[in-house]
């Protein structure tokens, strides 16, 4: 276990979904400093606190005082991620973080699905 306040540094971070969700916030993101962001989680619950969410990680980064670049990968479209990525593309380029956005599409057994691949 880390120190407190200690930052922890992970490859990949999987996000919360629902009331979880409300957990992470500008401490969670200068603490766990992750190369890629995965959110997910297309639901009402999540939608409700996601401009929150992406805020935080804005926040967060800022206080990492490196330039370690940064990927967000939302599993789902939404109309708040859209905005967000809109009013706040010129922060995102200052913080070198990149939202990943993905028009491919993944057919397995019957079923087709938006998908993106990431390498390490």
């Amino acid at each position: 276990a880390a120190p407190p306040g200690s930052p922890i540094y992970v490859d990949l971070a999987y996000l919360p979904g629902s009331w979880s969700a409300r957990t992470v916030d500008e401490e969670f993101f200068r603490r766990v400093r992750s190369l890629c962001y995965v959110v997910s989680g297309d639901d009402h619950l999540k939608e409700g606190v996601l401009r929150s969410l992406l805020d935080a990680l804005l926040a967060g980064k800022h206080q990492w005082g490196t330039d370690i670049q940064v990927t967000l990968i939302p599993t789902f479209d939404s109309l708040v991620m859209h905005e967000w990525y809109q009013e706040t593309h010129d922060r995102q380029q200052e913080l070198g973080i990149t939202v990943l956005g993905s028009n491919s599409t993944v057919a397995m057994q019957d079923e087709t699905f938006p998908a993106c691949k990431v390498e390490f």
